[in-house]
């Protein structure tokens, strides 16, 4: 197995118990380690990718700026910037914010079931997306991003609109 496409399958209280194929992690709807990553700019305006079109789901949907699972052995902090750096690329200091249990099922019989680490971060620079990663990105405020989650939702990631209803960018409004 290929370490890096491998997910740390963990417990309730977010202890490791093994590791899996991503792959076969998602079709086991096994629980996992995860990390979400929202940018903001001095501007008040929070960084979305558009997820690539060639993604195994939600492909083409609009989402928060980075999201991935750390390597066994990894960091999750580290595996965090390391993936900013890789899907967006950007560089900038990373906020943990807490934890999210996440679950979502889709069409395709794949299954997020995620304990996710949460990350803030502040950046007024330069974006250059991996196009295998991301097809697109936008800076938008949090009022823009709630009124068009509401008019389109479909539009946007399954875990990102659970986000939003959960008000859980409103602790990322005022990055430090």
């Amino acid at each position: 197995m290929d370490i890096e496409e491998q997910v740390i399958l963990i417990d309730d209280a977010d202890h490791q118990t093994g590791t899996a194929e991503k792959l076969d992690a998602h079709r086991a709807g096994a629980l996992h380690r995860a990390f979400s990553i929202v940018v903001w700019n001095s501007d008040g305006r929070m960084l979305l990718q558009q997820r690539a079109l060639s993604k195994y789901h939600s492909a083409g949907l609009w989402t928060n700026t980075c999201c991935g699972h750390p390597r066994p052995n990894e960091d999750v902090a580290e595996a965090a910037a390391r993936r900013l750096a890789e899907e967006m690329g950007l560089r900038c200091p990373l906020t943990p914010l807490g934890t999210i249990r996440y679950r979502a099922e889709f069409s395709n019989g794949l299954t997020e079931h995620e304990i996710v680490h949460v990350y803030r971060g502040l950046h007024n620079g330069a974006v250059t997306p991996n196009p295998d990663e991301a097809n697109a990105y936008a800076w938008r405020t949090l009022d823009e991003v709630r009124e068009d989650v509401a008019a389109a939702p479909q539009n946007y990631s399954v875990w990102f609109r659970q986000y939003v209803a959960a008000e859980w960018p409103t602790a990322m409004a005022q990055p430090t």
